[in-house]
């Protein structure tokens, strides 16, 4: 297992609330730093003079210097991630050899899947920010397959086969598990989208559970432990599909 490190983002879009949401997404993924934000190429340009950075999510239609144009410029650029309203321009970004191609308005769980695509586990660079084994249904790979969430100014590592629930606490994650509780500064959606949804499955807007760890159920609770899971009426049918 090569040691954890931190992917360095570097945001490169001339609207605001675009920036604003890809800085969210950045900031909600442990993995991830926010090296910076440029409201055009040129503002892109001197960033990447000044730091190193890994991922460049860049827009391709800005003012002055388009995105597929800046990319041209740079002799050794980082990886990229485009991240456009135009899907006009996928076949010329491929052609550039950018990683992924995101359509305004990126859908987080979308997002995070660039990035894995950007760094996947093994890679020479860093580890992946999901650290789930692929081989889901593997009794022994199961038992083996893990997540870190920051904690206490370190990233802790966490087994699946630990985890009892999630519940989201407003601008916080409280990660129960066999071992004692987590908390971290992150969305419950953002840790959703790094479980199997083979193991685990959303009962409500803030709460998350193992599959394997339920004792018993009804219409509108799920007894994990000693702790009672509300069911909520928008996940209730997906929840009953799921576990009949």
């Amino acid at each position: 297992m090569t040691e954890l490190k931190t992917i360095r983002c570097l945001i490169v879009d001339d609207e605001p609330p675009a920036r604003e949401v890809i800085r969210r997404y950045v900031q909600d993924v442990p993995t991830l730093h926010l090296a910076g934000e440029c409201a055009n190429a040129v503002q892109a340009l001197a960033a990447l003079q000044q730091q190193p950075v890994d991922l460049i999510f860049l827009d391709i239609r800005m003012p002055q210097l388009d995105g597929t144009t800046f990319l041209k410029t740079l002799k050794n650029p980082p990886r990229v991630i485009f991240t456009t309203a135009y899907p006009e321009y996928a076949l010329e970004g491929y052609e550039l050899d950018v990683v992924d191609y995101l359509l305004k308005p990126v859908r987080f769980d979308r997002f995070l899947k660039a990035v894995n695509k950007a760094f996947p586990l093994g890679s020479q660079q860093t580890d992946a920010v999901n650290f789930t084994a692929p081989a889901v249904g593997q009794e022994e790979k199961k038992n083996e397959s893990f997540v870190y969430f920051r904690a206490d100014r370190k990233m802790q590592k966490v087994m699946l086969h630990e985890i009892l629930y999630i519940e989201s606490m407003k601008d916080y994650v409280k990660i129960v598990t066999t071992a004692g509780v987590i908390i971290t500064k992150q969305s419950i959606t953002s840790v959703e989208a790094m479980l199997s949804d083979k193991l685990f499955v959303r009962t409500h807007r803030s709460f998350i559970v193992a599959i394997d760890k339920i004792r018993s159920y009804t219409n509108e609770l799920i007894e994990i432990d000693k702790a009672e899971i509300p069911i909520g009426k928008l996940y209730r049918n997906g929840v009953m599909k799921m576990l009949s």
